[in-house]
């Protein structure tokens, strides 16, 4: 299928790992030029850098200036913004554990990051007479979990935003989508300080366990893989998806089954 995005330009928040890496290698893939900031470039991106046009940008993206510094290196061009940085910290204490810093934190980087970084692309891609935004979601927005409460906030906020900007924008050649992946195969869910492992040392189990447990819930059985996230967001992104504004896809492995 041919998506049209060659020789457009793409941002990605949180292009360093997960998600975000397959984002970015996806649209290298399609042969985009990527501006992607994280705060940290991992090797693989720089494995990358020599396999297309990519420019890495160490930045904060849950500070106040991270996202408009990002949007800066982009230039005078955007075509595509994925709204991707976020993290999901494990809630084993439950609600009354849960700090104002704590909330604030989740706020900024899941919810504030991304309104920054879309106030600051906004005007580049009005200017340059369109373009797309996709947004990271959660199936946590519709699927609120105790274990993850004020990820599962943030996330019902910025599904709630994709569809305010969808509505403003559309007319002005701006299409705003979003994905809502349930579980993914990335450290946020897998790695040493993930949830799986923060929910086991909390109960005494095993990690392994724990993402086993997790994986069961889906009718696929496994966890979806950050490419297949990715695969998505960019279909969402091209010419297939022209008319496409306004909407949430679920990536979940069937997951939820009331929608």
């Amino acid at each position: 299928m041919e998506l049209g995005l060659a020789g457009r330009t793409a941002v990605v928040t949180g292009g360093g790992r997960g998600i975000g890496l397959a984002v970015v290698r996806a649209c290298l893939r399609e042969g985009m030029q990527v501006i992607a900031g994280a705060r940290h470039l991992p090797e693989p991106l720089a494995q990358d850098q020599s396999a297309g046009p990519v420019q890495f940008v160490e930045v904060d993206l849950g500070s106040p200036d991270g996202p408009a510094e990002l949007i800066a290196a982009a230039g005078d061009r955007i075509d595509l913004l994925v709204n991707n940085v976020g993290s999901a910290p494990a809630r084993t204490g439950g609600f009354l554990a849960i700090t104002d810093q704590q909330w604030a934190d989740t706020f900024d980087i899941n919810l504030m990051a991304a309104v920054r970084t879309t106030r600051a692309a906004l005007p580049v891609m009005l200017a340059g007479n369109g373009g797309s935004i996709v947004f990271t979601g959660s199936v946590n927005a519709m699927l609120p979990d105790p274990a993850v409460l004020d990820y599962s906030a943030a996330k019902a906020a910025s599904s709630s935003l994709a569809k305010s900007l969808s509505k403003e924008f559309g007319r002005r050649g701006i299409r705003v989508n979003s994905v809502a992946p349930g579980p993914v195969a990335t450290d946020l869910w897998l790695g040493a300080g993930g949830v799986a492992r923060t929910v086991a040392d909390r109960t005494g189990g095993s990690a392994d366990d724990v993402a086993a447990a997790a994986a069961q819930q889906m009718i696929t059985g496994r966890f979806t893989r950050p490419e297949e996230v990715a695969d998505l967001i960019l279909l969402l992104a091209g010419a297939p998806s022209a008319n496409v504004t306004g909407a949430t896809y679920i990536i979940d492995g069937g997951l939820i089954t009331t929608l």
